[in-house]
């Protein structure tokens, strides 16, 4: 089975550390592909669309080598797109979907980001110095002791493969305006959200999941960049939702 991993806003594949190693190693017949938004990593010279739907289409044309069918795996913003990729996606195209700290339109604007969070943001996406913006980021995403390495490899991330101010702006607006088709895109998927996620409310998981009867399985404690704060978890929950 072939895997698409999606990261959330102004990420790009770098930022998911050694989670696909680690997924890698507890699915070994499986095959885990990191794909960038447009506007971030291998992409970051490109313009960012204004919409999910049309983020979702460039994503697709980045992927068209991959057998099908394949799953999404996606976080935060990815998990918008992943959403609506299920939503438009051709008859056997995707066999399973993993959201972790997504949100939609279906639920309040106060859910999809917490209001402590965006004076946060905005303060961030101003800031120059990259290194102190890196590490600031980390301590808003994660809930753990954020190491100066890591801290260090984020800010090499964005020395490498700058993500632009007007990229950022043009995926929180895209954000701000998705909001799903009413009809179930699949019969089940996996939400994974942590109840102490500082910038999405855990409830916009619980809405999907009462919407569409999907599952739903909650982290007591872990930021908004789950698979940084508790890998093992994630995998864990994963490998118990999958079929056998």
């Amino acid at each position: 089975m072939h895997w698409i991993l999606l990261r959330g806003l102004t990420r790009e594949q770098a930022h998911w550390g050694d989670f696909p190693e680690l997924l890698r190693s507890a699915f070994p017949e499986h095959q885990f592909h990191t794909v960038d938004l447009p506007g971030t990593g291998t992409l970051f010279r490109d313009d960012s669309p204004g919409s999910i739907p049309e983020i979702r289409r460039r994503v697709c044309d980045q992927v068209k080598h991959i057998p099908r069918p394949f799953s999404l795996l996606a976080l935060s913003m990815g998990g918008m797109v992943a959403l609506d990729w299920a939503q438009h996606a051709a008859p056997g195209e995707l066999q399973h979907l993993v959201l972790i700290n997504s949100s939609s339109g279906f639920s309040p604007f106060w859910k999809r980001m917490r209001p402590m969070a965006w004076p946060n943001l905005v303060r961030l996406l101003a800031r120059r110095e990259l290194f102190h913006r890196e590490r600031d980021i980390l301590r808003l995403t994660s809930n753990r002791e954020v190491p100066l390495a890591l801290s260090k490899s984020w800010y090499s991330i964005q020395r490498q493969r700058p993500v632009s101010y007007r990229t950022a702006v043009s995926q929180l607006r895209a954000a701000a305006r998705y909001r799903p088709q009413e009809r179930r895109p699949m019969p089940d998927a996996l939400l994974l959200a942590s109840k102490g996620d500082r910038i999405v409310h855990w409830g916009c998981s619980a809405e999907l999941e009462q919407r569409w009867c999907w599952t739903l399985r909650l982290h007591p404690d872990a930021g908004h960049d789950l698979p940084l704060d508790e890998p093992d978890w994630v995998v864990r929950q994963i490998a118990a939702w999958l079929p056998q």
